[in-house]
């Protein structure tokens, strides 16, 4: 359902012009190409494509949806920047015999037994020290970032609905509310997680139900963040561990599966938060 930053530019563009446009998945007309690859070809797949009653559209995102997903997935670029820049400074390190807990809160302790280990060769001080000034410059850059995304989300009253949701803090909230442009476009919470690649990949056939791990479609960054918040309130949140939904997933599911199918329910509560306009309410329990 995604289309690129392009082709929503131009979208907007045309239908400041009085144009009626329509946003197709790519993967959706590939079904209705014959054969070859040439441009006739393409706009015939297209316009059979579009007259399909079940055809799902594109919604249009607007500038300010798509300026925050620039400082997402910048905010994303200097965070891998940041890992590789501390595996580097460790396994440099390594080799003199330096080794520290794994970690970012542990790399200042590991340049502080670099300055005083007298056995690291001087070249290679000056080396690891341009790295350091960089992981330095990195982090700062990073946390701008997230302090632009805290501002825009304490203004946006969709972002602050969301973030309401257990698992769902700023930076998750205003990843989807920038993302998803009409939830409607969504017949249902179920659809919005399989959207995510959240849901069990089918491969049924002749009625009976066959469904593997999760199909991984979709957009790969939300469905990472929702992971990961989901694995943070296993850890840190009695309160779900005690469900007794959790629980039993627990009981026999490794922690990580128990994580995903958090992140599939959390999705679907995000689903039905940004239908109804309404905060997410616990439900009581008995």
């Amino acid at each position: 359902m995604e289309a690129c930053a392009t082709a929503h530019f131009w979208a907007r563009e045309l239908r400041r012009l009085g144009h009626d446009v329509l946003l197709i998945p790519p993967q959706y007309v590939k079904a209705y190409l014959k054969r070859g690859k040439n441009d006739a070809a393409d706009a015939a797949a297209i316009c059979e494509a579009v007259t399909r009653p079940s055809m799902r559209f594109v919604p249009i995102k607007n500038e300010e949806q798509q300026a925050v997903l620039v400082m997402h997935r910048s905010r994303d670029l200097l965070v891998r920047q940041r890992t590789q820049l501390i595996n580097a400074l460790r396994g440099h390190l390594s080799e003199f015999g330096l080794i520290e807990a794994q970690g970012p809160s542990h790399v200042r302790r590991l340049l502080e037994s670099m300055r005083a280990d007298s056995t690291v060769p001087q070249l290679a001080r000056d080396t690891l020290a341009v790295l350091a000034s960089t992981l330095d410059a990195v982090s700062v850059q990073i946390d701008t970032i997230e302090a632009k995304i805290a501002a825009w989300h304490k203004v946006n009253p969709t972002s602050q609905r969301l973030a309401t949701i257990p698992g769902i803090g700023p930076l998750i909230a205003s990843a989807i509310t920038a993302t998803v442009t009409d939830p409607a476009a969504f017949r249902g919470g179920r659809e919005f997680a399989a959207w995510l690649g959240l849901t069990p990949r089918q491969k049924s056939t002749g009625g009976k139900q066959r469904l593997g791990r999760i199909s991984r479609k979709g957009d790969q960054y939300l469905r990472r963040l929702l992971i990961i918040g989901a694995q943070t309130v296993l850890l840190r949140s009695k309160a779900a561990r005690a469900n007794p939904w959790i629980q039993g997933l627990l009981a026999r599911c490794a922690r990580l599966k128990v994580a995903v199918a958090l992140a599939n329910k959390t999705a679907r509560i995000a689903w039905a938060v940004m239908m109804r306009g309404e905060s997410y309410q616990p439900v009581a329990a008995d």
